[in-house]
C-alpha cells in the first residue's frame, strides 16, 4: 500500500474533511471522463468539489477528488439571447463582473458568491423573492461526464429527463463540466435596510414578502428587533449610489474582526451571548443604496459559522419562527448568530426544495466554536414538522426514508441514478444516507 501523502481537504466551515486517495484537476470534459474511468478501474468513487462552501458532506471525496478550479472558462456569450455557457468550476464572484462587461446579469443570486456555478446549482442554492426561483432555474443546458465514461449534453429538448433531475443533482448523476445559463439584461438594485420589531415583521409577513422584488430579514433570537432587507429592481442605466467606501470598510470591520471578537467572548463566557446578540441587533442600522445587482445580493462572510436551513410552505413561516424562539427561551439556549429568512417561488426541478410550492427558507446558524448540536436538532425537528425540506448543502441528519415522502419525484430521481450509476461511482456516505445506496452497494437479501 502506498503511503498516504494526499493533503487533507476541508470545507469552508471546517466541519467536514477528507483525505482523498487521489486529487485531479481536469481542464475539460474529456479529462474529467478520463479521470472517472481511471477511478473505476482502480476501484475508487469520484466526487467533484468546487469552493467547498457546503456545510453538508455532499462533496466529501474519500476516493478521487476532482477539483474544478481549472474549468473556470467563459465558453460563450450571446448578448442578444442572454445565453451564457461557462465551465463548471467558474466561481460566481468571477462570473458576475464578466457578465456585466457584456451587459448581462444573473436573474437571481444568493447572499454569498464564493461558490462555483456547478456547486451552487447542484445543491439548490437560492436567493429571495417570491417571483424568482433558485439559481438552478436559470439553467438551459448542462454537459456531464457520466459513470460509463461518456460525455453527454442535456436540456429541455435533449435528454429532458436527465436535465429535469440534474439541475439539482447533488453530484449523484455525473460530473457537471459545462453550464448554460439564461441571463438577463444588466440591472440595478435599490436596497433598503430597516430595523423593525420582530412582532411586527411576523404579523405582516405575507404583506412584506409580496411587496418587494426581493425581501428577507435577519433576526437574533435573543432580541426583539429584526433587520429587514428590501430590494427593488431598476434598469441597468439607473444612476448608482453605492455604499461609501468608508462605510463599507466600517461594515467589514464590524461584521468581521469585531463580530469575531464578540463571538469568541461568547464562547468563553456563555452568559455574554444574550447581551452580545442584543447589541448586534441594535447595531443593525437603517440605510439605502443603489448598485449593480450582484454587488447588492452578495455580501462577505468573514466570521466562520455552521449552518442548517429548511424550506417550509411559506404560510407556516411565522408559526415556525415563533416555535423556534419559544424553544430557545425555554431551554436557555445561547445563539450567537441570527436566523435568516427568505422566500422563493415554486419550481419543477425534481429534488429542488422548492419543487411544487412557494417556500419560506429559514436558516439557523451558530458560531463554529460554540456548541450547536442541540440547537440544530431542535430547529430541524420544528421545521421538519412543518413539512420542511433541508437544503442539500447545509447541515441536517435526515435520511432517505424521511426525505422520500417530501419529494414527489424522489423515486424517479433515484431510479435515474440507479440507471446511470448502478455501482455508485459518484456516491459518498452522505449520498448513501440521503438517497439510499446504489443497486450494487445494497445489501443482498437472505432467505
Amino acid at each position: 500500500m502506498r503511503p498516504d501523502t494526499t493533503p487533507a481537504w476541508r470545507n469552508w466551515a471546517g466541519n467536514e474533511q477528507a483525505r482523498p486517495a487521489r486529487v485531479a484537476h481536469p481542464r475539460d470534459a474529456e479529462e474529467a471522463a478520463a479521470e472517472i474511468a481511471a477511478a473505476v478501474r482502480d476501484g475508487h468513487r469520484v466526487k467533484a468539489v468546487g469552493a467547498g462552501h457546503s456545510f453538508s458532506p455532499a462533496a466529501v471525496a474519500p476516493g478521487v477528488q476532482l477539483r474544478m478550479d481549472r474549468m473556470d472558462r467563459l465558453v460563450s456569450v450571446d448578448p442578444a439571447t442572454g445565453l451564457v455557457t461557462v465551465g463548471a468550476g467558474m466561481p460566481l464572484w468571477k462570473l458576475n463582473p464578466l457578465l456585466a462587461e457584456h451587459g448581462l446579469a444573473m436573474e437571481i443570486l444568493g447572499d454569498i458568491d464564493r461558490q462555483t456555478v456547478s456547486g451552487a446549482v447542484s445543491t439548490g442554492t437560492h436567493g429571495s423573492g417570491l417571483r424568482f426561483g433558485g439559481i438552478a432555474t436559470q439553467l438551459r443546458a448542462l454537459r456531464l461526464a457520466l459513470a460509463d465514461g461518456t460525455v453527454v449534453r442535456c436540456s429541455p429538448t435533449e435528454r429532458p429527463e436527465l436535465f429535469a433531475a440534474a439541475r439539482v443533482g447533488l453530484g449523484a448523476l455525473g460530473v457537471i463540466t459545462e453550464v448554460t445559463l439564461q441571463c438577463v439584461p444588466l440591472y440595478v438594485l435599490h436596497a433598503r435596510d430597516t430595523a423593525m420589531p420582530i412582532a411586527e415583521v411576523l404579523t405582516r409577513l405575507p404583506e412584506l414578502a409580496a411587496a418587494s422584488d426581493h425581501f428577507e430579514f435577519f433576526w437574533f433570537p435573543h432580541s426583539s428587533t429584526a433587520l429587514t432587507r428590501r430590494f427593488t429592481r431598476l434598469p441597468g442605466g439607473t444612476p448608482l449610489r453605492p455604499i461609501p467606501a468608508l462605510t463599507r470598510r466600517l461594515d467589514e470591520a464590524l461584521n468581521g474582526p469585531a463580530f469575531e471578537a464578540m463571538c469568541r467572548i461568547g464562547t468563553r463566557f456563555p452568559a455574554a451571548v444574550r447581551p452580545i446578540a442584543r447589541f448586534a441587533a441594535k447595531a443593525m442600522s437603517a440605510r439605502e443604496w443603489t448598485d449593480l445587482s450582484y454587488r447588492v445580493f452578495a455580501s462577505p462572510r468573514e466570521v466562520r459559522f455552521l449552518e442548517g436551513e429548511f424550506a417550509i410552505p411559506r404560510e407556516h413561516a411565522a408559526a415556525a419562527l415563533r416555535e423556534i424562539r419559544q424553544w430557545i427561551d425555554r431551554h436557555d439556549e445561547r445563539v450567537s448568530f441570527p436566523l435568516e429568512v427568505r422566500f422563493v417561488a415554486a419550481d419543477d426541478i425534481w429534488l429542488s426544495t422548492a419543487y411544487g410550492r412557494e417556500n419560506c427558507y429559514i436558516a439557523f446558524h451558530q458560531y463554529h466554536r460554540m456548541p450547536h448540536r442541540r440547537y440544530f436538532d431542535a430547529c430541524q425537528r420544528i421545521l421538519a414538522d412543518f413539512g420542511g425540506r433541508p437544503h442539500w448543502g447545509k447541515m441536517h441528519t435526515l435520511d432517505a426514508a424521511a426525505l422520500r415522502p417530501r419529494y414527489e419525484r424522489f423515486d424517479d430521481f433515484t431510479a435515474l441514478r440507479d440507471t446511470l450509476d448502478p455501482t455508485g461511482v459518484f456516491a459518498n456516505p452522505y449520498l448513501d444516507r440521503v438517497l439510499g445506496p446504489a443497486p450494487a452497494a445494497r445489501p443482498t437479501a437472505v432467505g
